[in-house]
């Protein structure tokens, strides 16, 4: 199947104890360390997103953290700071084993027969990954030896990365692989992992293990057609199977007869295109698809219904079946997901999806979608995009674990997602972005699930106005009401590394346009020890926002992290263990406007703060204060005596704009970062980019500059430049002119001004004579 054009973008940013049992407000549900064993490894307490009664997956597995266990090997973390190897653990602590003889050991607490396990190797020199082994012990003698990877993990660089271990910021270090134990082990055995040698590997990192009693084999459906003994498929995988496959498909489609797959683990090199068909498993521990094209490494294994282009699929169920891919890098451009296509009337059952790009990345226009009862694991992707026009369609009860982009998500590029639904779904460690996301839509549900440990440039939930093709214009963007309720998020929020300060763990975005045409319910939710802020707005605006029945218990930074105008209602939100003394931080001043119901305490300020700086967060690590920080945090500059400003004003500050081309949105301007750069829409001046630097600032000096990079040819860009108090009256500081960006000096112009004090700072273009758009790569304002 030919793919139709999409394209992935860099992602801009999408960047006090607690208890051990926090009792959810208003519900049944509570966050419990049950019956966690003795920190042998030294660990602190951190509550577990598995189990949360009334949230979440229900799974077949009892999960322990390696970090609880019985263990002579040692202790990594906690740490949640991008790029350290506890900072992808779950619960932001693991165990590292680094010679011979040393080992975690777990006790089953029911009976099993199978087990998953989330471990970590080093890369080797040359970013292809290492292959070992572990010793599977039960009850102190060897069962079997485990081969473990490095192959899936270990990404370099800025976005989309690559597999240079020379380049910077290497991240995505875990993997997670299952053995079966050949019988049930009783309640109370010991499994333990053990390393015989470090020949292959210099360490292993333990994360957790997974055990649970797989039932047997499903048998073939009566009438059911069978891919091996009907059409030759080979259940070795020595030979491809994927066009026996496909006619065993297209013979179900025509005979009206369910297509069933026996044990066995199938190769297959490109789609399976179905259409009007049930394909079965004997369950996903048994029937499994895997496999790459030997020379187009474009294509591999996935399960794709046509695309709308072509008409679409629809009446198809896929069910009890493994999709374990063999994907090793990121190319946004290739369809190598393990589920994609357009599926309308068609339903995902009890499939595990792993080592695939994305989990499902799905390409309306379709209509009643459905996956359910499934894994998502170990993507370097997303884990699940409705995209282009989804609607009525559900994830529900479905794990998801180390995507490597958002863990589920809706984009409405160009075409409405409407009434969709996220509910009872588990999503931990996406290694970029968000763990829950909707990019516009109308009418959505993400309720009823949990959210925990983000790694970076993302929160727990994220509900908004960006990304291309997002804009009331076409119908896409957030629109009708918007309902999230009885949601848990543990350790979500953190860093965002282009934009250098936290994302909340909950989060609002206007960056392409105001969200003004929607009412948005969030509801009896838990925002437990989040990384920086508990509640976060910025970009454009945010409108329509009610809170209701929220417990917050543990934030880094602050409960409300304002950087964008806003309204919102807060009715029965309970702050505690605010790691800042003035739970607010806005900027904005009356922009934001609250309206108070009652219940409420620990989260309001009046003053907020607003101090310029942004504090190291403290994280409690569930009771145990901690610094996610080089340094030990300070208490803020209290907001009546603010601190000399002397640095840049602009840096960080919201920024607005006319349009953008691409991925070239004015966040970058103010970003830090030189490499990256502000584009407007092209042959369309005047253009304008316009920062509000939180209050009046008396600025006397812009220094504007575009990347440095000698492919950046000499040019002139004519801009001018206003200001304003209010963001309505602006009034000229200084008339256009021409200002020349020439690379062999740095790529930069400088501005001054007399100082007149202003808190919105407007840079207008309206010519560029290297090319038809405004450019900018970064705006600094000082006030010297």
């Amino acid at each position: 199947m030919t793919p139709p054009p999409r394209h992935r973008l860099f992602r801009r940013s999408v960047s006090a104890s607690l208890s051990l049992a926090l009792t959810a407000v208003g519900t049944a549900a509570a966050v419990v360390m049950a019956g966690a064993p003795a920190a042998q490894a030294g660990a602190v307490p951190a509550p577990s997103p598995v189990g949360i009664s009334g949230r979440g997956a229900t799974v077949p597995f009892k999960e322990q953290e390696a970090e609880y266990a019985a263990t002579n090997g040692t202790l990594v973390g906690p740490d949640r700071l991008y790029g350290a190897l506890p900072s992808e653990a779950s619960g932001r602590q693991a165990v590292t084993l680094d010679a011979a003889g040393e080992y975690v050991e777990f006790t089953l607490t029911a009976p099993a027969n199978a087990m998953t396990f989330r471990y970590s190797l080093p890369d080797n020199a040359a970013g292809t990954g290492r292959d070992a082994s572990l010793d599977l012990r039960v009850d102190g003698s060897s069962l079997k030896s485990v081969p473990v990877t490095s192959k899936y993990g270990w990404y370099y660089g800025g976005y989309p990365f690559n597999n240079n271990p020379g380049d910077t910021a290497p991240h995505h270090f875990y993997d997670e692989t299952r053995t079966m134990f050949g019988s049930t082990l009783a309640a109370g055995t010991k499994i333990r992992l053990q390393v015989t040698s470090t020949a292959a590997s210099p360490s292993f990192t333990i994360d957790l293990a997974d055990f649970e009693q797989v039932g047997a084999p499903v048998g073939k459906p009566s009438g059911a057609l069978d891919v091996v003994s009907d059409f030759g498929a080979d259940p070795t995988g020595a030979a491809d199977s994927t066009a026996k496959i496909q006619a065993a498909v297209d013979a179900g489609r025509t005979q009206g007869k369910e297509v069933y797959i026996p044990q066995g683990t199938f190769r297959v090199q490109d789609h399976i295109v179905v259409d009007k068909v049930t394909l079965r498993g004997a369950g996903p521990w048994y029937s499994v698809l895997t496999g790459r094209h030997p020379t187009d490494r474009s294509k591999a294994v996935g399960v794709y219904g046509k695309y709308s282009a072509q008409g679409g699929s629809s009446n198809v169920t896929l069910k009890d079946f493994a999709i374990i891919g063999d994907i090793r890098e990121r190319v946004d451009n290739d369809q190598v997901n393990a589920i994609g296509g357009a599926m309308s009337n068609s339903v995902v059952d009890n499939v595990w999806m792993q080592h695939t790009k994305c989990g499902a990345w799905m390409d309306g226009p379709m209509d009643n979608f459905t996956i359910r009862n499934s894994r998502i694991l170990d993507q370097t992707a997303d884990g699940v995009n409705f995209h282009y026009g989804v609607t009525n369609s559900t994830v529900t009860n479905t794990f998801v674990r180390n995507t490597g982009d958002d863990g589920l998500a809706m984009w409405a590029e160009n075409v409405p997602n409407v009434k969709n639904k996220f509910t009872f779904n588990t999503v931990i460690l996406p290694i970029l972005a968000n763990n829950i996301v909707t990019y516009g839509g109308k009418d959505i549900t993400i309720s009823d699930n949990v959210m925990s440990d983000t790694v970076t440039n993302g929160g727990g939930l994220h509900i908004a106005n960006r990304y291309p093709g997002v804009n009331s214009g076409q119908g896409t963007a957030v629109s009708g009401t918007h309902t999230a309720a009885r949601n848990t998020l543990i350790r979500t929020g953190n860093n965002d590394f282009n934009w250098r300060f936290g994302v909340g763990a909950i989060w609002f975005s206007g960056l392409n346009e105001p969200i003004s045409n929607a009412t948005i319910n969030i509801t009896d939710s838990e925002i437990l020890d989040s990384s920086y802020a508990a509640i976060h707005l910025i970009e454009g605006a945010s409108n329509g926002l009610h809170f209701d029945n929220i417990k917050i218990d543990g934030a880094g930074t602050y409960a409300l992290q304002i950087q964008a105008p806003g309204t919102a209602s807060f009715n029965k939100v309970v702050a505690t263990h605010i790691a800042q003394s003035n739970p607010i931080h806005n900027c904005v001043g009356s922009g934001f406007r609250i309206t108070q119901g009652t219940g409420n305490s620990g989260w309001y300020a009046d003053p907020p703060a607003c101090t310029g700086v942004w504090p190291d967060p403290v994280w409690t690590n569930g009771g145990v204060p901690g610094s996610g920080g080089p340094t030990d945090p300070t208490d803020p500059t209290d907001p009546t005596d603010p601190p000399e400003e002397t640095g840049n004003l602009a840096r960080g500050r919201t920024v607005t704009e006319t349009g953008h081309a691409d991925v070239y949105g004015a966040a970058n301007v103010v970003d830090g970062n030189a490499g990256t750069y502000w584009e407007s829409r092209n042959n369309a001046f005047p253009q304008s980019v316009t920062v509000d630097l939180g209050a009046a600032k008396a600025v006397k000096r812009l220094v504007l500059k575009l990347p440095p990079a000698a492919a950046w040819a000499t040019r002139t860009q004519t801009i001018g430049v206003t200001g304003s108090t209010d963001n309505s009256a602006y009034g000229s500081l200084k008339s256009p002119a021409g200002y020349t960006f020439n690379p062999s000096s740095g790529n930069t112009a400088t501005v001054t001004l007399t100082g007149t004090p202003v808190r919105y700072l407007r840079l207008t273009f309206t010519a560029n004579t290297g090319w038809p758009a405004g450019q900018l790569s970064e705006l600094e304002a000082y006030t010297s």
